[in-house]
């Protein structure tokens, strides 16, 4: 039988790797090469987690980045001194925003991953609220970081290096609240992808390292923080964490009542 019209009719034509024929693997979309439909189920599953954390790359870097270009712009049209240096700049994108983002990539699935429909082939990236969070989270991020850099200066601490740290420090904040669309840090699956905890927790060690050793600190011109200046700091990237979790719990409540809904219907 020629099945190759059908599969080339076909949403996805499948062909059978060991009994198909030629022609029809030729024609196909999707060869099993174990013959087993049971297989799809399981590139399904990892499709889905693949383009899962493709999402939350773009989300990192968008709302980082945008955040990071609104301190720049927005700073001086209120009278503040530029923020970062070219260096930091540098700094930030290479090494915390790179080494995160690509700790992204090895996520594991999440827990409802097989229970959701499918989604619109034409369904963009700023879909299901994303784009929304990127304006809002980097509105915030950048807000608090301008609002602490004018709090500084007023009261002549070491304004600049704070910006700095609360920059790198909030990203760090960021993804590990979007890592995952519904456990939370309480969660005993939150530090399951060791890479990024690595990658998060090696950024904060170099921080710590570029504020107070004096040959990095003569490098990216930074000067020690006092406690209270880095405790400042580490509450500012707090409260961007909870402002995302916060936005989290309420979208997976949400959802919850959607599927109640449904079921129901």
């Amino acid at each position: 039988v020629n099945d190759a019209p059908s599969l080339k009719r076909a949403n996805i034509g499948i062909a059978m790797g060991i009994t198909g024929t030629d022609v029809s693997k030729e024609v196909a979309d999707m060869i099993l090469l174990d013959d087993n439909f049971s297989t799809i189920v399981k590139a399904v599953a990892e499709g889905r987690r693949v383009y899962d954390n493709i999402l939350k790359f773009i989300k990192y870097l968008m709302t980082t980045n945008s955040s990071e270009l609104l301190v720049l712009l927005l700073g001086p049209l209120f009278g503040l001194p530029i923020a970062l240096l070219p260096i930091h700049i540098l700094w930030i994108n290479l090494v915390s925003d790179g080494l995160p983002a690509i700790s992204l990539s090895f996520e594991k699935a999440e827990k409802d991953i097989m229970n959701r429909s499918p989604r619109p082939s034409q369904q963009g990236i700023f879909a299901e609220g994303r784009g929304l969070h990127m304006i809002w989270v980097g509105l915030f991020m950048a807000g608090l970081t301008l609002i602490l850099q004018a709090w500084a200066l007023s009261r002549g601490l070491h304004w600049q290096t704070i910006v700095f740290n609360i920059v790198c420090l909030g990203q760090m904040a960021h993804i590990l609240a979007i890592r995952s669309e519904s456990l939370t840090i309480f969660s005993s699956a939150f530090f399951s992808n060791k890479l990024l905890t690595g990658s998060v927790l090696l950024v904060f060690l170099l921080q710590v390292v570029i504020t107070y050793v004096p040959f990095m600190q003569r490098l990216f011109h930074t000067e020690a923080l006092t406690i209270n200046e880095f405790l400042l700091v580490c509450a500012a990237a707090s409260l961007v964490f909870f402002a995302v979790e916060a936005e989290k719990a309420i979208s997976v409540q949400k959802k919850r009542r959607l599927r109640k809904t449904s079921t129901v219907l």
